[in-house]
């Protein structure tokens, strides 16, 4: 049976992409965000609020309109895979969960669409995949 592994989410760059190029000359966008939920509190009455981070990577031609268009505060729609890799550091095994974004979409202030989505196969550069 194949599995499916898809995000989808919108809320707000964290920073400013980070664009650099691998090895192979592929595009990589570094780049978080931030999404958030709303809720009150049952017992107390009290507005509660919690933000979750999202690191996301784009590869290729949206890496490169991701570096161009996109900045800290904007809202955006990323669609992708999970991915996590893993590295050692003095002895001590560590992990990081990356959305790789295969579409991305800038958002307005109202929510409606910009403009239209840009879409890009994701590619894997040929130096690993090196936290962020």
């Amino acid at each position: 049976m194949a599995g499916v592994n898809l995000v989808i989410l919108v809320g707000n760059l964290g920073r400013d992409p980070e664009l650099s190029y691998a090895q192979n000359g592929t595009a990589v966008a570094k780049f978080s965000i931030a999404t958030s939920e709303q809720w009150k509190d049952k017992a107390t009455g009290e507005k509660k609020e919690q933000t979750e981070w999202h690191r996301i990577v784009a590869f290729s031609r949206l890496a490169e309109i991701c570096g161009e268009y996109l900045s800290k505060g904007k809202q955006v729609y990323i669609q992708g895979r999970l991915q996590t890799s893993s590295w050692e550091k003095d002895g001590v095994t560590h992990y990081a969960t990356d959305i790789i974004a295969n579409q991305m979409q800038m958002l307005s202030g109202n929510g409606e669409s910009a403009n239209k989505p840009a879409k890009g196969v994701p590619q894997k550069p040929d130096d690993g995949d090196i936290p962020f």
